[in-house]
């Protein structure tokens, strides 16, 4: 199956012909604005405090921390250029994992005492670096994304999983080697867990962190126990059981840190999970139980956003404003999650042009956003629209879909793509993501990520060698 790289729509009726032919509808200004006249310039305020553009940057890992869980030169540099980026609101900056065994790789950061210190130089050299560019610093906004990686945690060894589940997955049990229940977490380590991602907060706020993000996406455990309709006891079964794990946490952060705002990326859809078929094309796993794909449908295969809404709802009751939006998970169904034309090393070739994933996602958000318009949503999947990502970011923001417009890959290879943007200048093309996965691959064969392809700092590096040989042994 093969589709038109977006890179080769080169004027808008391209792009719109284009959309015409999958039949979506996503809005596309035909020329991208400087901040005078954009909608990606405009303040918008949360819980009192004003973030100076609609521009987002989404949670990066690198894989390059420490094995004790803190920052590397390479780390510091990502969050360096961060705050270079322009963009008012830091979504986590970087997934840090509240204990050592909910690591999703051995060099992902822990937030714990004996690293603060290090974790709070990532904040500071994010606002230091962003007032030497840009002067105002009052109207940025950066918070710290909590995680435990749950069913896909690997905090010791990169190729060796050590998964702690919530409740029985068949299909994604046998990935993953599971045979019986000793990794589900019982209801008192939950509760261990929730007290420390309280502590885990409260270390955020004493670094100086406007807010964490209590994470529920990708698969991850928070996500995990939102499909947990099979699990017994306190965190199973009813939607007021499988929210329990969000609740808590939110009640002890604020009493503990009162003044912490709070924010939740949350996956607002699942699909079953995929493989590759005889062709290399995804194909569902149709033997998978689709009633374990939190906001997709009977066939899992399409969405459901009612409990989505409803959980939306819950967050709005708990006084929680900011949302950020993705889908799916990287390991079991990436296409919905990160729409690319290349797939990393371990996927799939796309069952769908990725604009259809773009356009899934944006809408997904859209839905939400009207149901509940007081509630402050960041959108992701921008990526893959490569030269027209700020064309169709202001028409959205324009249009009321979204408040905000995340940035993830693209900030690898371009990272003050805002900037440009809003200052009026033209794109770099040679800096433009195309969504080649390498920032994918390089890890899952255990080196650091980055965009090997674009950023010439790391195609200097060793790393881009050895990565360039794994490619071509793939495809032999």
């Amino acid at each position: 199956m093969s589709f038109p790289r977006i890179a080769s729509l080169k004027t808008h009726q391209d792009l719109l012909a284009r959309f015409e032919e999958l039949g979506i509808d996503l809005p596309c200004d035909e020329q991208s604005l400087e901040s005078s006249q954009s909608p990606l310039a405009e303040k918008f305020e949360v819980e009192g405090r004003q973030i100076g553009n609609r521009f987002c940057i989404l949670p990066m890992e690198g894989w390059d921390g420490t094995a004790d869980g803190r920052p590397s030169d390479l780390t510091i540099q990502r969050w360096r250029n961060f705050g270079l980026s322009g963009a008012k609101l830091i979504w986590g900056g970087e997934a840090v994992a509240v204990r050592h065994d909910g690591r999703a790789n051995p060099n992902q950061l822990i937030i714990n005492d004996q690293n603060l210190q290090e974790i709070e130089s990532l904040r500071t050299e994010l606002i230091s670096t962003h007032h030497e560019r840009f002067g105002a610093v009052d109207d940025l906004l950066v918070g710290l994304q909590l995680t435990h990686s749950g069913r896909f945690a690997r905090p010791n060894d990169r190729g060796l999983a050590e998964p702690l589940t919530v409740q029985r997955n068949p299909c994604l049990d046998a990935r993953l080697s599971i045979v019986d229940d000793s990794t589900i977490l019982s209801d008192d380590e939950l509760h261990r867990l929730i007290d420390q991602f309280i502590v885990a907060a409260g270390l955020a706020a004493k670094a100086g962190f406007h807010f964490v993000d209590i994470k529920h996406c990708h698969g991850y455990l928070g996500h995990e126990l939102l499909s947990g309709y099979d699990r017994p006891g306190q965190f199973g079964g009813s939607f007021e059981n499988r929210t329990r794990f969000l609740r808590e946490i939110v009640s002890g952060i604020r009493a503990q840190s009162p003044s912490l705002m709070i924010g939740v990326r949350l996956s607002v859809f699942d699909f079953i999970p995929f493989r590759a078929g005889p062709d290399q094309i995804g194909v569902p796993e149709l033997s998978a139980d689709a009633r374990l794909a939190f906001g997709g449908d009977p066939s899992g295969q399409d969405l459901d956003l009612r409990e989505p809404a409803q959980f939306i709802a819950l967050l709005q009751e708990l006084g929680i404003r900011l949302i950020c939006t993705t889908a799916g998970s990287p390991y079991y169904n990436p296409h919905i999650q990160r729409p690319a034309y290349f797939p990393p090393c371990d996927g799939y070739q796309p069952p769908e042009d990725p604009l259809v994933g773009v356009a899934r996602q944006i809408h997904a958000t859209a839905t939400l956003k009207q149901q509940y318009p007081e509630q402050r949503f960041v959108g992701s999947g921008y990526s893959y629209l490569q030269d027209w990502l700020p064309h169709v970011g202001q028409a959205v923001v324009r249009a009321g879909m979204a408040d905000s417009v995340g940035l993830g890959r693209m900030v690898l290879s371009y990272p003050d793509l805002p900037a440009d943007v809003l200052e009026g200048k033209l794109m770099t093309r040679k800096k433009i993501c195309r969504t080649f996965s390498d920032c994918t691959t390089a890890p899952r064969n255990g080196l650091v990520s980055g965009c090997y392809p674009l950023d010439p700092f790391y195609k200097r590096r060793p790393e881009r060698d050895v990565l360039k040989r794994l490619k071509q042994d793939m495809t032999t």
